[in-house]
């Protein structure tokens, strides 16, 4: 087999392995992850603050940038404790991407409220004790385009 062939298939193997690699609860770091992102998603759509804050290290912030440019940090758990116990709202949202490698990941969601915004969010998640936790959110948003 040519160097550049047998390169690039130990490459892929490699990658294969890594994304299939299973943890203790038998789940690979991405399902681990997005399981993650699933409980911050689905927390936040359906009024379960206790499922946001299983997602979410205890001392993490928000962060964004206000309509007067400057930097806003929110305190994570007064963000958690704004969400009100089985009030459902009309938020829809999906996982973009995600990309770790060992025990760091980064990952964009977007979160669309009809007839609002559109929030974008990027995410900065470690995994620790076995479990991966958000550890830094931050945010950007713009309008539904009008029709």
């Amino acid at each position: 087999m040519q160097p550049v062939k047998l390169l690039l298939l130990n490459l892929f193997l490699l990658v294969a392995a890594e994304l299939n690699a299973q943890s203790s609860n038998g789940k690979s770091d991405f399902e681990q992850i997005t399981s993650t992102l699933t409980d911050y998603i689905e927390g936040t759509a359906n009024g379960d603050p206790e499922r946001v804050r299983r997602a979410f290290h205890p001392d993490f912030n928000l962060y964004a940038v206000s309509a007067q440019d400057s930097l806003l940090v929110r305190d994570g758990e007064a963000y958690i404790n704004g969400i009100k116990t089985g009030e459902k709202n009309n938020r829809a949202g999906r996982i973009v991407s995600i990309d770790f490698e060992k025990d760091a990941a980064i990952a964009k969601v977007e979160i669309v409220i009809p007839n609002w915004r559109i929030f974008t969010d990027y995410f900065l998640l470690l995994k620790y004790q076995g479990r991966w936790k958000i550890v830094h959110k931050s945010y950007t948003w713009r309008p539904i385009p009008k029709e």
